[in-house]
């Protein structure tokens, strides 16, 4: 009697192969909207940095309830552009980021001068 004919096991198929057959594979490295993401998260969290320090600036040479509500909202508005990001409403992130911005901008050049 012969012996049971045993097959030998087969490597791996080549991946330019499999991307010739129509299966997808995976990407390497985070997606653009990741990529999106952590870009708002970083630029959340350095206009928040930059806030506090104004803040302490501001405070350092006149004391003013009026100082403290325009960068305290403005830091309140970074955390929650940080909050949104993450959770991955990015562009209304942005809307909010630019204009919280440009109101702080306004209020420290006009109101508070």
């Amino acid at each position: 009697m012969s012996a049971p004919e045993q097959t030998e096991p087969t490597a791996p198929s080549d991946p330019t192969q499999d991307d010739l057959q129509g299966e997808v594979t995976p990407q390497d490295g985070p997606t653009p909207a990741a990529r999106a993401r952590r870009a708002r998260i970083a630029a959340a969290s350095l206009l928040m940095a930059a806030a506090a320090v104004v803040l302490v600036l501001r405070l350092a040479s006149r004391s003013s309830v009026l100082v403290v509500g325009v960068y305290g909202l403005l830091l309140i508005l970074c955390g929650g552009v940080i909050e949104l990001s993450r959770r991955g409403r990015t562009r209304l992130g942005t809307w909010l980021l630019a204009a919280g911005l440009a109101a702080a901008l306004f209020m420290d050049g006009f109101v508070l001068s």
